[in-house]
């Protein structure tokens, strides 16, 4: 009786994780990310049906990869022009000596990062970029999406729908770009690495805080694109401030998986090893720019303030504080100066922070976004308007959509005043 539960409990899990390789792969074969999506989707009802009644195999992300690809090569075979593609192919290769030179060494042998350039192509707005590799490299559904976007979930559905349309019609190549090809889809390739790092950081949805998969995949991609683009700073600015945040991940949940607070980690638990990575990587960020520190580069920075140091009380808030004023000038966001208005809070005092946040109150982006009531609860609390801090983190616990987040929320609910 227990098998078909945990059967599907394994799909899922697996599944979910392999979901960007899968899509990836496919993508290599079919040329078509809906398609490859479509087969992706085929493999899972296929494990669906077999595991229950057969069992988990061994490698069960090789089993999925391996019926997409089947998949995919039979629809291919079925194409009315493959004989003619393959006799094409087979005189070529008869007739076409074996190159001379080495293979570019800027070639990437990686279909994760061909997908997320492919899926950044500038043929789509920049939100339908983000959107649709979220969803395929990311494996998030359009609910996470919506959440990370504070956009409605139809929206990105249809974001979805069409960049995925316009993709195919345009016949988008599934290939890492060179030249100005690819500086111009560098900074959405930046932004959605991040965005896929944060899911994975702090999930907006579900019942785990933590989905380390996502961030390991976020970290590799960014090392990848730094080696590869040594003489873009934010390329190594962006892997700083992801080897910065994933060098808390240990301290961030407690026993049970409950989320910890900055202020009540652990810092013995961080990793020095990722910290010392991420100063490298900023201070490659900081030789290699010209002009005035760009976006990553300063989150990169602000990261390295809370990692040098060794306890909370020493953390440098006013310095924070000022570099997210630079950050609200250089990238201006509702999300950037509600973190603004903690630092300052910290560094001037709740009074302070508060006054910023009830500015924010009316942002439309905001308005159904949890940590806003959230900060302004623990800006209440320290100010000892209990009661108001109480009504602050309720709403905050309404508007989760974290099993995790939220009854962190609820404990302070109880735990105010």
């Amino acid at each position: 009786m227990e098998q078909q539960p945990t059967a599907t409990r394994a799909v899922d899990t697996v599944f979910r994780l392999e979901f960007p390789r899968i899509v990836a792969g496919v993508t290599r074969i079919v040329r078509d990310v809906g398609i490859a999506e479509e087969l992706a989707q085929d493999a899972l009802v296929a494990a669906l049906e077999q595991w229950p009644r057969d069992g988990v195999p061994d490698n069960p992300g090789a089993w999925l990869t391996a019926t997409a690809r089947h998949r995919a090569v039979d629809l291919v075979r079925r194409r009315e022009n493959y004989a003619r593609k393959l006799a094409e192919i087979g005189r070529s290769l008869e007739t076409t000596a074996p190159p001379e030179e080495p293979a570019d060494p800027e070639d990437i042998d990686d279909d994760l990062l061909r997908l997320v350039f492919t899926t950044c192509h500038p043929v789509l707005s920049a939100e339908a970029r983000t959107a649709l590799t979220l969803r395929l490299l990311g494996g998030l559904t359009t609910t996470e999406i919506a959440r990370a976007f504070l956009v409605p979930e139809p929206t990105v559905a249809q974001r979805i729908v069409r960049a995925k349309r316009t993709l195919a019609t345009k016949n988008v190549a599934f290939e890492v770009p060179y030249g100005p090809d690819r500086e111009a889809r560098l900074g959405s390739v930046l932004d959605v690495i991040y965005l896929i790092f944060n899911e994975g950081y702090a999930a907006t949805a579900g019942d785990d805080w933590l989905r380390p998969a996502l961030c390991e995949d976020a970290l590799r991609l960014a090392r990848v694109l730094s080696s590869l683009m040594p003489k873009e700073p934010e390329v190594h600015a962006l892997a700083a401030l992801l080897e910065f945040q994933a060098s808390r991940a240990a301290a961030r949940t407690g026993p049970g998986g409950e989320p910890v607070l900055l202020k009540d980690q652990n810092r013995r638990r961080w990793n020095r090893m990722l910290i010392a990575r991420g100063i490298t990587a900023l201070h490659r960020a900081e030789a290699t720019a010209t002009g005035a520190p760009g976006p990553y580069t300063l989150q990169a920075t602000i990261a390295a303030c809370h990692a040098h140091a060794y306890t909370y009380e020493e953390t440098d808030w006013a310095s924070i504080a000022t570099l997210y004023g630079l950050l609200a000038a250089r990238a201006p966001s509702p999300v950037v100066e509600l973190n603004r208005a903690v630092a300052v809070s910290m560094a001037q005092g709740p009074e302070a922070g508060l006054a910023i946040v009830d500015t924010l109150a009316a942002e439309p982006a905001l308005r159904d976004y949890h940590l806003l009531p959230s900060v302004r609860g623990d800006l209440l609390e320290r100010l000892g308007r209990t009661a108001e801090a109480r009504a602050e983190f309720t709403r905050a616990a309404e508007l989760a959509r974290n099993e995790r987040e939220r009854e962190l929320l609820l404990r302070r609910v109880t735990e105010a005043g």
